[in-house]
């Protein structure tokens, strides 16, 4: 039987219809795709998805990705979506499991070679990353990069209609669960191109 790492309940942001602002909040694009937590220890992979579904074998390019992150062992956070050859995250394709070109864009590390990390604050466990992700060699698993402005870009992400923007508190530790220091804003157009997606939702409740 496999030691896998246990997995672990993602913090998750509350929806507004305006980013918050001040230098204590860093601000990401909000990828169209879905949440997934990647986990190494040693030669083992697992992948899991927001619920805690092990979903390793359904995505075998993204788990050799994660057996060649260059470390001993780690769990990162992060958004899976399937690009159009425009780079576009399509989130129909996955919806509907018509895989073009997968990438996980990582957001948070929550423990590395052991040591736990979830207490630093997200500006100290971002460093981590970082450095860490500087030295990846394959394009499978990439950093998303953060932003001084959040009103900059979620102009840009409407322009591109992309989803949104997630805003997070820099100085706050990494909170299982909804919390206030994660705050994420749709953008207008996205909403009424997507009113399908609530629709299907809401039906398979």
């Amino acid at each position: 039987m496999l030691s896998r790492t246990p997995f672990i309940q993602p913090q998750l942001a509350m929806l507004r219809t305006a980013p918050p602002e001040g230098p204590q909040w860093s601000h990401e694009v909000k990828f169209d795709g879905f949440r997934i937590q990647l986990h190494k220890s040693g030669r083992e992979v697992a992948l899991y998805s927001r619920s805690g579904f092990d979903c390793t074998p359904k995505y075998p390019t993204i788990a050799e990705a994660t057996g060649k992150l260059p470390t001993r062992a780690v769990i990162l956070d992060g958004e899976l979506t399937s690009c159009d050859p425009d780079g576009r995250p399509n989130f129909h394709a996955l919806l509907g499991e018509r895989y073009g070109h997968l990438c996980v864009w990582a957001f948070d590390i929550l423990s590395q070679n052991g040591k736990e990390l979830r207490g630093l604050p997200l500006s100290e466990r971002r460093e981590k990353l970082s450095r860490l992700m500087e030295r990846m060699e394959n394009q499978v698993i990439q950093l998303s990069e953060t932003f001084p402005d959040p009103h900059v870009l979620l102009r840009h992400c409407s322009e591109r209609k992309l989803e949104g923007i997630i805003s997070k508190r820099s100085d706050k530790p990494y909170i299982s669960g909804k919390s206030s220091d994660w705050i994420k804003v749709k953008c207008p157009q996205w909403i009424e191109d997507n009113q399908w997606r609530h629709e299907f939702f809401q039906k398979q409740r």
